[in-house]
């Protein structure tokens, strides 16, 4: 899909307006999706990324990679991961980004669309691992906008990190599309 078409889509047809006019300067880094309660999160993200000319990346559990449904998967950017064994996916997502020019990969914290009590600390292993940043990116229903966010750049503290974001999150008040799902300063996995 062209950028065009997808801001076309996002902004006229689904009334979103996009707080980012154009790409974050780095060719590799992460996005957080925050708050995610639903799969229209993934929708509305992906148009957004394209919008801005980018091709956003996604992990989904391999069990959706069946014929034809994994071939459509991957042409959208998804990569399919193991949930199983986290150590595997690490090593997916880290090669996946080096054999790469440029790669977004965009990630909830939450790491499902249901109520959680904790995040997960995933994002800021890969961060690490690559040597990327992460950008705290928002998708707020309940105002209908949508950002990358700013940069913030992970230390050794990874609880520390996450209840810093948690914060900023519930500062910045974005609603998810069911608000009900929403967890900040519950704690870490």
């Amino acid at each position: 899909m062209k950028p065009s078409t997808a801001h076309r889509i996002l902004t006229r047809w689904m009334h979103w307006t996009l707080i980012d006019k154009q790409l974050p300067p780095e060719p590799k880094l992460i996005i957080l999706g925050v708050p995610h309660s639903s799969i229209w999160d993934f929708v509305v993200a992906w148009l957004f990324y394209r919008a801005l000319g980018g091709k956003p990346r996604v992990m989904i559990k391999q069990e959706f990679f069946f014929w034809p449904l994994g071939a459509f998967l991957r042409s959208l950017g998804a990569i399919p991961v193991d949930r199983k064994n986290p150590v595997t996916i690490t090593r997916q997502v880290i090669n996946a980004m080096n054999q790469s020019e440029t790669f977004a990969l965009c990630i909830a914290p939450e790491g499902t669309r249901k109520p959680v009590k904790r995040w997960k600390t995933g994002f800021h292993t890969f961060a690490r691992a690559a040597g990327v940043p992460v950008y705290l990116g928002y998708f707020d229903w309940g105002r209908k906008v949508i950002s990358y966010g700013i940069r913030f750049e992970c230390t050794d503290d990874a609880i520390a990190d996450l209840l810093t974001i948690q914060q900023y999150y519930k500062d910045k008040g974005v609603t998810g599309k069911h608000p009900g799902c929403l967890a900040y300063m519950d704690g870490v996995a």
